[in-house]
């Protein structure tokens, strides 16, 4: 991350600040008091974050969950507090909190601190600053009592740290060893992301019963811009997302365009930093759940959940984006996760040293990936199907793969065949010249926008690519209203839409409003006969 923002500050640059008196006051208002003797365990790894607990005397240390020894050097003491992130969804520790010394502490319901966080926001200005610096401490660190073994060994492994990597969740990642996951010393039977987020407290239990104002469909940056509006403005909302917070966006390795971030930032920290943000102000989110169905109700809508749960809202947000097309290759799904990937974050970039990388695409996404990997690689060479990328990448982004010396861009030139053993280990493609062997272990496909719609059951209307159409086009008032009223559409599934972040985020801040007023308008008012 060097020379690029990224989320809160550094905890090692961070001066202690505590509380002022009255916001103190506030909390001990909220609080009872508690003490530990020396080695008594405040919580547990695995453990819920379902207290805010301050230090009034004392010293409490980290530990780690296998050996029982301290693992930082630094304690909290008086005026400092315990939690990270976590504490917003009531998740789970993922490190051991006790006691040093004997301590006094101040601790108050999670419910009532979110409260007191809402209604005083400097209160909650200090707290998510160190939980957001916190987060990025123990994540970059990777101290964690959920360990990932063998990641660059077994696809199934690979695919659960890809998810943790890209939800910006702190895990200990072991290169030696049986191919595992292992979470609070126990390994997981079956590792699959939906499996873990289950034991983080992510995959929210669907419940039939609640009602929900607003569903959110797809957590790319449209879909999390509107996730931060819509609490801000009260709405009860929920962000439903298959993979990963961020979507397409959050696998670009550094985005420099987007306003504010002069030195760049990640398309996964511009998007956590907007989820921070949306949990603030109450909005929940769920992942990795996959949306699979929608039908009309008289008072709303309900999507039905991979699982066959249902949830149900006055109003839905489609915000699901594009996916990379899949080429149709021989062998292509035996390879995914195992040298075949649609994204080129941290995790992928670690397998990619010492070797060849061959990226298909000429967009910036594809851009911005070649730019990443060739920090690592010994070549990255990039296939474009048309003459040029003047007309698909942004030039200051072209210019820079044109200059690079580890760069080669293949132009009119496609993938033609995979080979391997168990991993992907040789590519062969078609150029205008002849055919060209590549020996590689990192193949990257980021071409096509395939619209993510299926799940819309013929609510709405689709333009013949499949985006979904809305505003004038289906004589809706909204710029993103679609045919059905009450479902409304942002982002890249939008037909017409600017296929940029910016864009998306700005289309997720505006449609809110338009929500707002669906959800409250009056109720139909009916006519008697003598009316």
């Amino acid at each position: 991350m060097s020379g690029m923002e990224s989320i809160g500050d550094d905890l090692n640059t961070m001066a202690p600040r505590p509380f002022a008196d009255g916001q103190l006051a506030a909390i001990r208002g909220i609080s009872t008091s508690r003490r530990y003797r020396p080695g008594e365990v405040v919580l547990a790894a695995g453990d819920a974050l379902d207290r805010f607990v301050l230090v009034e005397e004392g010293e409490i240390e980290v530990t780690d969950p296998a050996t029982g020894e301290r693992l930082l050097p630094s304690t909290l003491k008086s005026g400092q507090f315990m939690g990270e992130l976590a504490f917003l969804t009531g998740g789970p520790m993922t490190l051991t909190m006790r006691a040093s010394v004997p301590t006094r502490t101040l601790e108050a319901p999670r419910a009532a601190m979110l409260r007191l966080m809402s209604d005083v926001p400097e209160i909650g200005d200090h707290v998510l600053t160190v939980f957001a610096a916190r987060r990025r401490r123990i994540f970059e660190a990777g101290d964690s009592s959920l360990i990932v073994r063998g990641a660059d060994r077994d696809p199934a492994v690979a695919r659960v740290a890809g998810f943790l990597n890209r939800n910006r969740i702190p895990f200990h990642e072991e290169t030696e060893g049986q191919p595992e996951v292992i979470w609070s010393g126990r390994a997981l039977v079956d590792p699959t992301p939906r499996a873990v987020a289950r034991h983080l407290g992510l995959d929210l239990k669907a419940t039939p019963a609640e009602t929900l104002d607003l569903i959110i469909v797809g957590a790319g940056p449209a879909g999390v811009a509107a996730a931060v509006y819509a609490g801000s403005e009260g709405l009860r909302a929920l962000v439903i997302e298959d993979i990963a917070i961020g979507g397409q966006a959050g696998t670009s390795s550094r985005i420099e365009n987007y306003m504010g971030f002069p030195t760049g930032i990640s398309g996964a920290d511009l998007t956590f930093r907007g989820q921070v943000q949306a949990m603030k102000f109450g909005t929940r989110f769920a992942m990795p759940r996959k949306v699979e169905a929608l039908s009309k109700r008289e008072d709303g809508f309900c999507v039905t959940l991979d699982g066959r749960e249902e949830l149900c809202a006055r109003a839905v947000l489609v915000a699901t984006g594009v996916q990379y097309r899949r080429l149709p290759l021989d062998r292509l799904e035996e390879f995914e996760g195992a040298g075949v990937y649609y994204a080129a974050t941290e995790m992928e970039a670690r397998l990619c040293s010492q070797t060849e990388v061959v990226v298909v695409g000429g967009g910036n996404s594809a851009g911005q990936a070649a730019m990443y990997l060739s920090r690592v690689a010994d070549r990255v060479h990039v296939l474009v199907r048309g003459a040029s990328l003047a007309e698909t990448m942004s030039a200051y982004l072209r210019e820079r793969l044109e200059a690079d010396p580890r760069i080669t861009i293949h132009t009119g030139s496609q993938l033609e065949r995979l080979d391997g053993g168990a991993h992907l280990e040789q590519v062969t493609v078609a150029t205008p010249s002849g055919s060209m062997s590549v020996d590689c272990r990192a193949l990257f496909i980021m071409i096509g926008a395939a619209p993510n719609t299926d799940w819309l059951s013929g609510l709405v209307k689709l333009d013949s690519h499949g985006f979904v159409r809305t505003g004038a086009e289906v004589g809706a008032l909204s710029s993103f209203a679609t045919s059905c009223p009450g479902i409304f559409a942002v982002g890249d599934v939008r037909s017409g839409s600017v296929k940029r972040v910016a864009s998306s985020v700005g289309e997720g801040s505006v449609v809110v409003s338009a929500i707002w007023s669906h959800v409250n308008a009056p109720p139909p008012q009916t006519v008697g006969i003598g009316g």
